[in-house]
């Protein structure tokens, strides 16, 4: 748990999050890479190619039948996937057969682990394995986003009245002592609280909650693995979830919390570039508030 006195960025308005569909062919384009490689043919066997290196993150771009693979320790692997890849959940099948492989199943976002072999100068998967959940969570937000793409033409019209909004709502944001900050912490592509972190929000709320005039900030951050819009919705994602245990298990009044926000990759707390940096910044920060003009502090 880290506490300090941070700045605020400007604020963003929430998502509100879909619940699971079939991932549209606009969305799953929209996070493709541009700097895939494309192989030729893809084999139909995997008979006589060496064993690959087992791969172990999160899918970070897919582009045809390549998928780029972020590690937990950053190293970015790039994998072909054929026909003939088995791929299945953990808890199920999805619908997918060995032979009648659809690759839709691999999206931005899915934590995975495969076991590939050297094929073309490269990787190709034998197999992919991932959970039931994972992709459940991951396909809700793909939807959040799809469903931004389809409906772009209707939220520019709002655009302009929700800006109006926010600036009613946090216009004053600089009226406020922030008294104390406590982060939590995600892994990549998650939202769920892990860890001590559930036990570290009821602390602070518990904190909070002997400060007379205290409010709750919540703020959600992703580091710069994935798509911006994938992150926007993320990071929504993580702090809709802290915001649901302050008040569901810590006691928070929901009157004693301003409206949370994402702010994807925006104000980082760390360089991006190291697995030890991005780790800092898949946060969610609790700022505790107090009114300048009752704070006596």
């Amino acid at each position: 748990m880290t506490n300090h006195k941070t700045a605020f960025a400007k604020l963003a308005l929430a998502a509100l999050l879909a619940a699971p569909a079939a991932i549209p062919a606009t969305a799953q384009d929209a996070y493709a890479e541009q700097d895939i490689n494309v192989y030729g043919t893809m084999p139909t066997s995997f008979e006589g190619l060496q064993d690959g290196p087992e791969v172990e993150g999160t899918i970070t771009a897919r582009k045809g039948q390549q998928v780029v693979v972020r590690t937990k320790e950053g190293q970015r692997a790039e994998v072909s996937v054929a026909q003939i890849t088995d791929i299945k959940a953990r808890d199920g099948f999805l619908g997918l057969g060995r032979n009648d492989l659809d690759t839709s199943a691999l999206i931005t976002g899915l934590p995975v682990k495969m076991k590939t072999k050297q094929w073309e100068g490269g990787l190709i998967a034998t197999s992919v394995r991932f959970g039931s959940d994972d992709y459940s969570e991951v396909a809700r937000i793909h939807t959040a986003t799809d469903q931004r793409f389809g409906e772009n033409e209707f939220a520019i019209q709002e655009n302009a009245a929700a800006t109006e909004a926010l600036r009613g709502r946090f216009g004053d944001i600089d009226q406020y002592n922030v008294k104390s900050t406590t982060n939590v912490y995600f892994d990549t592509g998650r939202s769920n609280l892990k860890g001590a972190a559930a036990t570290e929000l009821c602390q602070a709320a518990q904190q909070a909650a002997a400060t007379d005039n205290a409010l709750l900030l919540v703020v959600g951050y992703t580091d710069s693995t994935g798509d911006q819009d994938f992150n926007q919705v993320l990071s929504e994602k993580r702090a809709g979830r802290v915001v649901n245990h302050l008040q569901q298990q810590c006691a928070w009044k929901p009157w004693r919390m301003l409206t949370p926000t994402g702010m994807a990759e925006a104000d980082p707390a760390a360089d991006n570039s190291t697995p030890a940096g991005r780790a800092q910044n898949r946060r969610v920060s609790v700022h505790v508030l107090v009114s300048k003009a009752v704070d006596q502090g």
